[in-house]
């Protein structure tokens, strides 16, 4: 779990790689479930708490096949129930959770390098563009990805020492 521009799918992807394991991209799965090609369409055509609902129920489907690696949407764990339904797994030792943190400056650097598409799969949480709701949704959602997390782990730059970082994570 992560901001958005963390490297949630991009890790989750590698990991699940090299682990031989099934990965799911939460955020694809909650806008299938709700018949849309991407997050921006579903977020538009039936809203936030019909796209949270969704997450909510296509994180608890994942949770249930053993050893896949799932990707969190950004704000999945802000999603009714979904922080319970993680604490829930984690106390029976059915997932670890490790918190991509990165620091709004790098958040920033990594989202302006994206495309004017990809940003468009990004819905707006405050009204105004991502880039200027970086610090707000870091301050409102870091406390709650702490509290979650197994294991953070912070600032990684690149795929494989990110992939070094999580040697030991059927420890955590």
């Amino acid at each position: 779990m992560g901001l958005r521009g963390s490297g949630k799918s991009t890790l989750g992807r590698a990991i699940a790689q090299r682990e031989g394991r099934r990965f799911v991209d939460l955020d694809e799965v909650s806008a299938s479930f709700l018949s849309s090609d991407s997050v921006a369409e579903a977020w538009s055509r039936f809203g936030e708490p019909a796209f949270r609902a969704a997450e909510a129920q296509a994180l608890a489907a994942a949770l249930l096949d053993d050893g896949t690696v799932i990707a969190l949407g950004g704000g999945t764990p802000t999603a009714p129930g979904v922080a319970e339904l993680i604490e829930h797994a984690k106390n029976k030792r059915r997932c670890v959770v490790a918190y991509l943190r990165c620091e709004p400056a790098e958040l920033r650097s990594r989202l302006m390098g994206l495309d004017e598409a990809a940003m468009t799969n990004r819905p707006s949480l405050t009204g105004g563009h991502p880039l200027d709701e970086i610090e707000s949704v870091f301050a409102a959602r870091d406390p709650l990805y702490r509290k979650l997390a197994s294991r953070e782990i912070e600032g990684v730059r690149s795929i494989d020492e990110a992939l070094d970082r999580f040697a030991g994570w059927r420890g955590w």
